[in-house]
């Protein structure tokens, strides 16, 4: 069955390789079960309805990705959008989260009929490939600086802005004896390292008093709480346009960029270079995205995680539907995952950051019209504490710096275009 279904044969790889790539990259992934309701529940919302919503959402894409795509690409809600969600529209801007589970749901719905029409890879394409490379670069800077926050190893200070906590004691002790543990797994290369060191590291805050566990086992937390609540009183406020803009921008290139690394990884481009499926794998994210908000949650996307199961040989659906099995798994075991501090967490986050910064090697930092602006666009994501002013940042200096330098075959007329609409933005808000 699974043969005719997924081509096992035809794609190299048989149904033993697909079920350890897909729990393969299910262990790599699962941090996101104790990290998104960590950020989430920072604006409110309800952080045992978010395990449950965080797991569903996961099951649902992944499993769309798995039986129509037929790719080996897991979905859940995206790290870095969970973060603009909770810290820039939410904690930032002073919106509600009703008002950022709307902008999320308009997102989606954006995103269904862009792909229908083909309109995502045309968007992408009017986008300088430098600054798709700095984008995942500044997302990873500003997690991983949202983890340090998060363990009390970074606290606020008056006259610097920031300052080192105390490392000698409480959560930034158990942050950074998480950090080590969870470095070594890494490099040791130990299969599910971050998984393991936010397990390893919530247990040794359990005598430190910072971990309180209250069982292992139980139905999962009811939904009900943060399900289908809009707020659609601002829908057509300029402001719910620059949300829902970002949500867009940010979803395309991680989605994008996700599908290109791990299709190329796994030797599944074709001979121009194109994902197999495309369309289809777009359209899973789209879905997952639409499905997600109403289950209460940020964007739904393409893991890179996912190139760890590749890395074991998956290379069809059948690797992300046994992906989808295991969160199905995961939601009867919330307590675990809710009592997990943030402290725990952080490791992940930074590491993760560690992770996506990997795409600065793609950039030539002597191409001073190319490094410039992406380096504004990298800088700018943790400085300002918002993904989206790194990306309008990076994108404005790179019009303004190729057209005073007389580099106009760099630009495009998209590129104008938005330009402009970026340059409107701070004048008018």
């Amino acid at each position: 069955m699974f043969e005719k279904f997924f081509k096992l044969k035809q794609n190299g790889t048989n149904v033993r390789t697909e079920i350890i790539a897909g729990i393969t990259t299910f262990l790599t992934m699962a941090y996101i079960l104790a990290v998104n309701p960590n950020i989430l529940s920072a604006t409110g919302m309800d952080a045992h309805a978010l395990f449950t919503t965080t797991a569903i959402a996961a099951i649902f894409g992944t499993l769309v990705m798995a039986l129509w795509a037929k790719l080996p690409f897991a979905l859940a809600p995206g790290m870095g959008l969970n973060a603009f969600f909770a810290f820039t529209v939410v904690l930032g801007m002073g919106y509600t989260w009703q008002f950022a589970l709307t902008a999320v749901l308009i997102e989606g719905i954006i995103f269904i009929l862009l792909t229908v029409f083909n309109i995502r890879e045309a968007i992408v394409d009017a986008i300088p490939k430098t600054l798709k490379t700095a984008i995942s670069a500044g997302i990873g800077l500003f997690i991983a600086f949202i983890g340090l926050q998060n363990a009390g190893i970074i606290v606020n200070n008056d006259a610097t802005l920031v300052h080192l906590g105390d490392i000698t004691s409480g959560t930034a002790l158990l942050g950074l004896i998480g950090l080590i543990i969870t470095s070594v797994l890494i490099i040791k290369k130990v299969k599910g390292d971050l998984l393991i060191g936010i397990i390893v590291t919530a247990l040794i805050g359990i005598p430190m008093g910072i971990t309180h566990f209250n069982g292992i086992a139980s139905l999962p937390p009811s939904i009900e709480p943060i399900f289908f609540k809009f707020d659609f009183s601002q829908v057509f406020s300029f402001d719910m346009l620059v949300v829902v803009f970002t949500f867009l921008f940010v979803d395309i290139f991680d989605t994008l960029g996700t599908l290109v690394g791990v299709s190329s990884k796994a030797g599944m481009l074709d001979k121009d270079g194109k994902i197999p499926n495309a369309k289809k794998a777009f359209m899973a994210d789209a879905l997952g995205t639409t499905i997600g908000a109403m289950l209460g949650t940020s964007t739904v996307t393409t893991y890179v995680e996912s190139a760890a199961g590749v890395s074991e040989g998956g290379r069809t659906g059948l690797t992300s539907l046994v992906t989808a099995l295991c969160f199905v798994a995961a939601l009867f075991f919330a307590p675990i995952f809710i009592a997990i501090p943030g402290a725990a967490t952080a490791p992940a986050l930074i590491l993760v950051g560690l992770f996506m910064m990997t795409a600065v090697k793609d950039l030539d930092l002597t191409e001073y019209s190319e490094s410039i602006p992406a380096f504004i666009c990298i800088l700018a994501m943790p400085l300002t504490y918002s993904i989206a002013e790194g990306i309008t940042l990076g994108l404005l200096s790179y019009v303004l710096i190729n057209l005073l330098s007389a580099n106009f075959k760099k630009l495009t007329i998209s590129m104008y275009i938005l330009a402009i609409l970026f340059i409107l933005k701070y004048i008018f808000i």
